[in-house]
């Protein structure tokens, strides 16, 4: 079939992108599922800064590509091979496709999986075709999902089914925000009741993270970012302390509010100064977790001894360290319980032709979570 998506073609060009427009919206010819594949028609598609650092070059990715890698939508047609699923079905898409047999998928780390890893990193499909093209070449696919368009196809090893009941511009937040946000707080085992959080970066993961860590019952939950707006609705979602990241005082400040320093700093802002910063206020003993994604060239620098003499943790978390098969149906759970109030993440919901606008008011922080809702 052919479709409208918006695809990228060259990394780097200037903001404001609603000038320069990066993203071109222009037809594509999609491809039905083979053997493993479904046919997904895309409801809803977020706006995430990893598709803006593809966008801005620090993440640079084979083009041209259709973008976007956070998505929920309704199965159109399965592959040969795919018994699980159903036309009319309901998913959320999933960044990282696993294989279910590679080292880390047999040890439950999905998010770590070598094939998936592999071909993301090529652009193509955990099966290793191309679905996408304009004649003869190829598009590539956005971490296998590239849901800026009104249908993908892709492995269903990229699906998580889910209730009908959830609407679907909320089940779209699972896929990444909440996934990764919410997932680093649940999985990573630095986190729990009565312990002291600090989460850095309030974008949507970052304030997933903060919900988390409030549904987990943090005792202390700390949320530092640049912009006042985030940090207010922090306070609101239930953090106990917000500071300002530019306020040259701001270890000295986190470290006297909670006495010492924290349990577990996660920093979501993707940049090696918030984590030097995260570094600096987690606790003698405590975990320092990275989800963001900095330029691969950014290189970190910490006291070496500090790892030893203060018995301190330094490690990532990707997709949250999670199961995603597991993880989204309790994150919806939490939902419905009115514990995970994920809607407060959705600040915009647009069409794709105003996509190039949207990735600019994400740049410049005047939005959390944005949703391309498709008809």
């Amino acid at each position: 079939m052919t479709i409208k998506p918006a695809r990228l073609e060259d990394m780097g060009r200037a903001g404001p992108y609603a000038a320069s427009r990066p993203l071109k919206i222009l037809a594509v010819e999609l491809d039905g599922p083979g053997p493993g594949e479904v046919l997904v028609r895309i409801a809803a598609a977020g706006l995430c800064h990893s598709d803006l650092s593809v966008i801005n070059g620090d993440r640079p990715r084979p083009l041209p590509m259709v973008l976007g890698h956070e998505a929920s939508g309704v199965v159109e047609e399965v592959g040969a091979g795919v018994d699980d699923l159903v036309r009319g079905d309901h998913v959320v898409c999933v960044f990282v496709p696993s294989c279910g047999h590679c080292a880390p998928c047999a040890q439950g780390r999905p998010a770590l999986c070598e094939p998936g890893a592999e071909h993301n990193g090529k652009g193509d499909l955990l099966s290793g075709g191309f679905r996408l093209h304009r004649g003869e070449a190829r598009v590539h696919h956005h971490c296998g999902v590239s849901c800026f368009a009104e249908y993908a196809t892709m492995s269903r090893r990229s699906l998580v089914k889910v209730q009908k009941e959830v609407p679907l511009h909320i089940a779209a937040l699972m896929g990444c925000a909440v996934l990764t946000g919410t997932g680093a707080v649940f999985n990573g085992g630095d986190v729990g009741p009565g312990g002291k959080a600090a989460i850095i970066g309030l974008g949507g993961v970052g304030l997933a993270a903060v919900m988390g860590a409030v549904a987990i019952g943090a005792e202390t939950v700390v949320a530092i970012d640049m912009f006042e707006p985030k940090l207010a609705l922090a306070r609101e979602l239930g953090a106990t302390h917000a500071f300002n990241g530019s306020d040259p005082d701001l270890v000295a400040k986190v470290k006297e509010a909670t006495k010492g320093g924290v349990d577990a700093a996660l920093e979501f802002a993707g940049s090696v100064k918030a984590l030097e910063m995260g570094y600096a206020i987690t606790r003698r003993g405590g975990s320092t977790v990275t989800a963001g994604l900095p330029n691969p060239k950014a290189v970190l620098s910490l006291p070496a001894v500090s790892l030893v003499a203060e018995e301190r943790t330094l490690k990532g978390s990707y997709l949250g360290s999670g199961v995603p098969s597991r993880d989204i149906p309790r994150f919806l759970g939490l939902y419905h319980r009115g514990r995970l109030p994920v809607d407060r993440l959705l600040t915009h919901r647009i069409r794709l032709d105003d996509i190039n606008a949207g990735f600019d008011r994400l740049a410049d922080g005047g939005a959390i979570r944005q949703v391309v809702e498709f008809n």
